[in-house]
């Protein structure tokens, strides 16, 4: 990914806010084995501090797991691999502007989580599980527990493999009109919010979290 100051994400709450709100990632691992192997998972920032993550913003570690066949064909520990968050995200027209001379872009917020995972095993990858459920679960007014299920999730549990990557590097960006003068992406945000083919209003908000008055 093109790295450029302008756009540089690097706020640690910023960032554990877009794994933490964003879960369904990516995973990309290079085994030597014919080209790189990607997969689709989720993830949460890590919920334990004493097992290698502070759980807040100043840390991005994360847990996850997949299916344990997709694992052993990433060879998963291994290997380096990136795991890949995207946040909102949407095309840009040049008609949002009214200015100019402008072409189409595309406004998104993601972040690259470099590193090696540790495979966790037994009671460690089935906390994961746990973990996982109750993040998504939160907001529920009575959020479901994996303990509803125990037999049949632990019976179950054994198919998929569970993880932690502490990131030795994050690459972080939002690309999100900055690089335009104030007016001209406020009239983007306005469009945004105002529906229409492109609306996006997640967009929007994201926007307006970094646009200052006067740039």
């Amino acid at each position: 990914m093109l790295e450029q100051p302008i756009y540089a994400l690097t706020d640690p709450v910023r960032l554990h806010e877009l794994v933490a709100g964003h879960g369904w990632a990516t995973l990309v691992s290079a085994t030597g084995r014919g080209g790189p192997v990607v997969s689709h998972l989720p993830v949460i920032p890590d919920p334990e501090p004493d097992e290698g993550g502070d759980g807040g913003g100043g840390d991005l570690t994360i847990v996850g797991h997949l299916a344990r066949a997709d694992a052993e064909l990433h060879e998963l520990g291994a290997h380096d691999v990136v795991v890949i968050v995207e946040g909102p995200g949407g095309y840009v027209s040049p008609s949002s502007y009214r200015a100019g001379p402008y072409v189409p872009t595309w406004n998104f917020v993601v972040a690259h989580l470099h590193g090696r995972p540790t495979v966790l095993e037994g009671a460690a990858g089935y906390r994961v599980l746990e973990r996982t459920v109750e993040h998504f679960e939160a907001d529920r007014p009575e959020p479901w527990r994996l303990d509803t299920v125990a037999d049949y999730a632990r019976e179950i549990a054994p198919y998929t493999t569970a993880f932690r990557l502490r990131p030795s590097r994050v690459v972080g960006k939002h690309k999100l009109s900055q690089d335009k003068p104030y007016e001209v992406a406020r009239r983007v945000v306005e469009a945004l919010e105002d529906g229409g083919p492109h609306g996006n209003p997640a967009l929007a908000a994201a926007m307006r979290r970094v646009l200052v008055p006067g740039d």
